[in-house]
């Protein structure tokens, strides 16, 4: 199913930022939109998989149909939230360029959405909060792969990005689409599709994004050459081989 491709896409690049001592090559904002968005991800589906109330007013406000959240998305929303910190506190611990910060569109994004979400709240149900959280999150996977994306196109290279995280997140991304899709036409109702917007727009948004990222890997920017990785050669190479043939005590008698 989409949850386990897109659960194991998360690893490759944690994995890559630990091999590397590196972030290099990684946008900052990515990582700030995937944090938040995930967040609010998580308490959307909590909400909606365990509150009766929000079940009830959902299937008040479309025609008595259950809403489409499964466990399945709960597991992903606090998996993925917890990888995302993971890989956020990387950031502040292995190696990166004085110009890799947060900009100001994503902050700027941040406290807006913050903003929305206390109007919305105070002014509002609870019903419509949550609905909120999950526009935020939508709005965070439209815009997420916008910086990475730019980063790739500025250096002319997607060294420090993992392609692996991006092939498991197309698969994520065609079967979540195709199991929305598939689920809501069992239930006789094509417009529920709509109803979960946020893995509808997930989906999309991942695809064309992905398409994207492959095209940049193997297409605009084919060269491999990672400094970091040579340095890291280097260093092995200079490194004293005790207990070879070479350094053995039996050499110096």
């Amino acid at each position: 199913t989409y949850f386990v491709a897109w659960s194991v896409s998360f690893y490759p690049q944690i994995i890559l930022n630990y091999r590397r001592k590196s972030v290099e090559g990684l946008s900052i904002d990515f990582l700030v939109y995937n944090v938040y968005g995930f967040a609010c991800y998580a308490i959307f589906n909590t909400a909606f998989y365990f509150s009766k109330s929000i079940g009830d007013e959902y299937a008040r406000r479309n025609d008595g149909h259950k809403n489409l959240v499964r466990f399945n998305d709960l597991f992903f929303s606090y998996h993925a939230l917890a990888l995302s910190l993971v890989t956020f506190t990387q950031s502040f611990y292995y190696k990166r360029s004085p110009t890799q910060r947060s900009s100001l569109i994503a902050r700027t994004f941040f406290y807006l959405t913050l903003v929305g979400l206390a109007l919305v709240s105070t002014f509002s149900s609870v019903y419509n909060t949550v609905y909120f959280l999950s526009f935020v999150k939508l709005g965070c996977s439209m815009v997420k792969y916008v910086p990475q994306a730019w980063l790739n196109y500025r250096r002319k290279s997607t060294v420090g990005w993992s392609i692996h995280n991006i092939i498991l997140d197309f698969a994520g991304g065609l079967l979540s689409f195709a199991q929305l899709v598939l689920d809501a036409a069992r239930s006789g109702n094509i417009a529920e599709a709509l109803g979960n917007p946020v893995k509808f727009g997930m989906g999309l948004a991942s695809i064309a994004f992905d398409l994207i990222f492959l095209t940049q890997h193997y297409v605009l920017y084919t060269d491999r050459y990672d400094p970091l990785k040579f340095e890291a050669q280097l260093r092995f190479q200079s490194m004293p081989n005790y207990g070879s043939a070479e350094n053995s005590d039996a050499d110096t008698i």
